[in-house]
C-alpha cells in the first residue's frame, strides 16, 4: 500500500477536482483490491490490476463530480489542438527551433518554483484523456502496454494522447521560459 499510495493519489487527482476526492478514490480503490483479491486470476500485473480498479472508480466519481458546476470552471478555456499543426513539418520536425532558455542550465530552471508551478498548471490544463496518460508515462513512469492495459487504450491512442499533451506542456515552458530568456540580462 504504501509504495502505490502516492502514484494512485496522484492518477485519482486527473481525474477529480480536489485532494479530498483523491483520497477517498484511493480508499474506494484499496476496498475493492481487498474485497476483489480473491478473484485477482493474474492476467495482468497485481499494479496494472490496481491501477485499473483505481481508473474505473475515479471515472465514476469524477463523473458524479463533474454533474456540478463551481464558479471557478465556468472561466471559459479555449483551445484546441490547432496550434498542434503550426509547430511541426510534414517530416516531424520542428517547424521553428524552440527558443534558447537562456544563460542557466535546464536543471537549474526546472528547479525554479516558478517553472514548477507552470509545469503543474499546464498539466491541469490538459485534457483528462491527455492528462491521464501523461501522468501515467512520464510522472509514474508506467509502460507503455500498463497504460494501454490501465485505460483500455489501443497502443496508437496511447502514443498520440502522449504525444499532445508533452506538446501542450512543452509549450507552456516554453512561453515562460522564453519570457525569462528575453528578461535576463546579456
Amino acid at each position: 500500500m504504501e509504495s502505490l499510495h502516492g502514484a494512485l493519489l496522484r492518477l485519482a487527482l486527473t481525474f477529480v477536482a480536489d485532494r479530498g476526492a483523491a483520497e477517498e478514490v484511493v480508499q474506494d480503490t484499496w476496498l475493492g483490491v481487498i474485497r476483489g483479491l480473491g478473484s485477482f486470476e493474474g492476467r495482468s500485473s497485481l499494479k496494472t490490476w490496481i491501477f485499473r480498479i483505481l481508473v474505473n472508480r475515479a471515472r465514476t466519481r469524477g463523473a458524479r463530480d463533474g454533474r456540478f458546476v463551481t464558479f471557478s470552471a465556468l472561466e471559459s478555456s479555449e483551445g484546441g489542438d490547432s496550434e498542434l499543426a503550426d509547430r511541426f513539418t510534414a517530416q516531424g520536425r520542428w517547424q521553428h527551433a524552440p527558443p534558447a532558455w537562456g544563460a542557466r542550465s535546464p536543471e537549474e530552471l526546472l528547479l525554479s518554483r516558478e517553472t514548477v508551478a507552470r509545469l503543474h498548471e499546464a498539466i491541469a490544463a490538459l485534457p483528462a484523456n491527455q492528462r491521464v496518460v501523461l501522468t501515467l508515462r512520464d510522472v509514474e513512469g508506467a509502460e507503455s502496454s500498463e497504460v494501454c492495459n490501465i485505460l483500455g487504450l489501443s497502443e496508437t491512442n496511447q502514443r498520440v494522447l502522449l504525444h499532445r499533451a508533452r506538446v501542450k506542456v512543452r509549450a507552456a515552458l516554453e512561453d515562460l521560459l522564453g519570457r525569462r530568456a528575453r528578461r535576463a540580462p546579456r
